[in-house]
């Protein structure tokens, strides 16, 4: 070992950091000797009654065991340990302590109340020592080592004295030095999270994700529609403008709504992730509950934001003026229903809404104003989509972007089935999706 790698725990900041969290142990260590003092006197005391003291004794023991167990201490101790010791540990998920982490959590307090007491009594040796040493030798305080006889060395024997106050005082750094170490090394095994808390934490970011792209679809499918709409419109009223004005306001007041409903949409989306990223700053509630609409794909909070009250995400039961908004973008559409639309459940109704606006955005994209055939069918136990247009495949495959992938995620989240591809001069797209799905765990 070098030089300068000995001396390096002397001057290294981590070392002395390290050594507050060990004197943080003892600082919480004194009560406990304080009154395991005050019990030894009593016992010691002929007059003191043994029951009684006894009796108090077993229950001071048990309060003072009770914090060592507590989930708020362990998380006091993952904090501090992040802090000073400069280890790496994840806060604890609420609710999720077990025997284990409990009884883990446990041992690392008593070992740091031990090891803080060791190093706070060492201190209070050693930093006295070496003071009074050091005074002895500058001809100050000589009374204090009157008398002073330490193995061979004695009260004369200035230069020693001070030589070993100064050893003290640098093997006490490098004993919280290795102490410290020590600690930072079992703290992510004694504080570190169980299997359990592991698994809760890996839950709750997949649950994060999910919703993440569940938005995203959302967005692609709302905004993606609004954008398509908008732009055949605008491409026909710049050809129609001079010589049927009638249609170019048509289709300019088609803009316009379209473009209103795609804002209220969007404005939705942003409100569930600001609601999103509260939650991830703040935590749930007492009860654990989770933000209303996150339970169920396509779920549609009431209020965002500030309070404010969103609109609710559209369903089947806007099917006509989805259709409505194609067809005034130059698609020729023939819907085909069977069953009451209303009777299916508001997270398939919200799904199915999705999947047919995302078919017919593809369809004005990738085929252009071809005639499409919707076909929307509610029985008692399923909802059946289908949409089939003309396609020459001049516009490009219609599963190239991400709108097919979001309707596969729809619908497997949904536990239903898809079919989407080419079938000779057609493009066919099919969802069936199980009714019961929406409520099945």
């Amino acid at each position: 070992m070098t030089v300068r790698g000995l001396v390096a725990p002397l001057a290294r900041g981590s070392t002395y950091r390290r050594g507050i969290h060990l004197l943080l142990g003892g600082v919480i260590l004194l009560p406990y000797a304080l009154l395991a003092l005050a019990f030894a006197q009593m016992l010691a005391d002929p007059g003191t009654p043994i029951a009684a003291t006894l009796s108090l004794a077993t229950a001071a023991v048990i309060i003072a065991v009770v914090p060592a167990f507590l989930s708020g201490t362990r998380s006091l101790e993952i904090a501090a340990a992040r802090a000073l010791l400069g280890v790496d540990l994840p806060d604890p998920p609420p609710g999720a302590a077990t025997r284990e982490t409990r009884v883990r959590g446990a041992l690392w307090y008593a070992v740091h109340l031990l090891a803080g007491g060791a190093v706070g009594a060492a201190l209070l040796v050693a930093l006295p020592m070496a003071l009074i040493f050091l005074a002895q030798r500058l001809g100050v305080a000589t009374e204090a080592t009157a008398g002073l006889r330490i193995g061979p060395l004695d009260e004369h024997d200035t230069w020693a004295l001070t030589g070993l106050g100064l050893a003290l005082l640098i093997g006490l750094v490098y004993a919280i030095a290795g102490l410290g170490a020590l600690a930072a090394l079992m703290a992510p095994v004694l504080l570190g999270p169980s299997p359990q808390e592991r698994i809760a934490a890996l839950e709750a970011r997949a649950d994060r994700l999910a919703e993440r792209n569940r938005l995203a679809r959302e967005l692609h499918d709302s905004v993606g529609h609004a954008l398509t709409v908008t732009t055949l419109q605008a491409a026909a009223a710049r050809e129609l403008l001079d010589t049927d004005p009638d249609f170019a306001r048509k289709a300019l007041t088609a803009i316009e709504e379209t473009g209103r409903s795609a804002m209220m949409e969007l404005d939705h989306m942003l409100g569930v992730l600001r609601e999103g990223d509260s939650l991830a700053a703040g935590g749930t509630s007492s009860g654990g509950a989770a933000s209303p609409g996150a339970a169920l794909p396509g779920g549609a909070a009431t209020l965002g934001g500030g309070g404010r009250r969103r609109a609710p995400q559209p369903t089947l039961a806007d099917l006509d003026r989805l259709v409505g908004d194609a067809r005034a973008a130059g698609l020729d559409v023939a819907v085909e229903t069977a069953g009451r639309l209303g009777d299916v459940p508001a997270p398939i109704s919200r799904e199915g809404y999705r999947i047919v606006q995302e078919g017919l955005t593809n369809a004005a994209r990738h085929a252009g104003r071809v005639p499409v055939t919707l076909r929307v069918v509610v029985t008692a136990d399923r909802l059946d989509i289908e949409l089939t247009n003309a396609y020459d495949g001049a516009g490009g495959e219609p599963g190239g972007g991400r709108g097919l992938a979001g309707m596969r995620e729809r619908v497997t989240l949904l536990r239903g089935e898809l079919t989407a591809g080419r079938h000779e001069d057609t493009w066919r797209v099919a969802a069936r999706l199980p009714l019961e799905s929406a409520v099945r765990p």
